[in-house]
């Protein structure tokens, strides 16, 4: 019996690539990018999206630190584009990390099925996003009402997947494991560290990317929720 579902942000409910690309297209302008040499806003942004998902990536697994990914997922994508790096913009980072989460695209059905399952099920999120930013995010979104609890890792001290975090997020719910589910995008930071700490899991994968044997569930799009709960 569920009453407890604990929800990622970013790429599962807070439509991240959407809501960046927006930024990123704005600042595009606003630093006159193509007069330094690139060549289209589309090249910039996917060269980005690629280099940040890596480092996301190795964030997770506590590899970098939140200062690296910061420093490098920007001056990367520059000098992969063939700007030398006096020529990076030195506020870009800070401009995009200013503005981004002030965006507010989520991802379709969000408030349908948050609105649904409230009712049902006491919501939480665990996200390993950047405090300030999480929390501005779910301020600008209008998504604090639906939970609870917003277990951020900048305040636990530990990244999911480490067991500790979801240990920490169950015992914040007052909640136990058979009767709490983890909802996510991530393969190894949502579904297997949920199911390694012995919770079940629902693999949100909206690219419809091919399913690993050890994944039990997933859903491509937020509707599907209402006929699992």
């Amino acid at each position: 019996m569920i009453k407890h579902i604990f929800f990622d942000l970013d790429h599962t409910i807070w439509d991240f690539d959407r809501n960046a690309e927006e930024t990123l297209t704005e600042l595009y302008a606003q630093y006159q990018l193509e007069s330094l040499g690139l060549r289209s806003s589309r090249e910039f942004i996917d060269t980005y999206t690629e280099n940040n998902q890596l480092l996301w990536a190795e964030y997770h697994l506590g590899k970098i630190t939140k200062e690296t990914l910061r420093s490098e997922r920007f001056s990367k994508t520059f000098i992969q584009l063939g700007i030398q790096p006096s020529h990076i913009p030195s506020q870009f980072e800070d401009d995009y990390v200013r503005l981004t989460p002030t965006r507010t695209n989520l991802f379709e059905g969000s408030e349908k099925v948050l609105t649904y399952l409230q009712k049902k099920y006491t919501l939480h999120i665990i996200s390993n996003g950047f405090k300030e930013s999480t929390l501005t995010k779910m301020d600008k979104s209008g998504l604090n009402p639906y939970f609870a609890n917003v277990i951020i890792s900048e305040d636990v001290g530990v990244n999911k997947p480490d067991k500790a975090i979801f240990e920490y997020a169950l015992q914040k719910a007052a909640a136990q494991k058979e009767e709490s589910i983890m909802i996510g995008d991530s393969l190894e930071a949502d579904i297997r560290g949920a199911q390694d700490y012995g919770m079940k899991a629902i693999y949100f994968n909206p690219m419809n990317k091919e399913k690993p044997e050890d994944v039990l569930w997933q859903i491509t799009h937020l509707e599907e929720l209402l006929n699992h709960f």
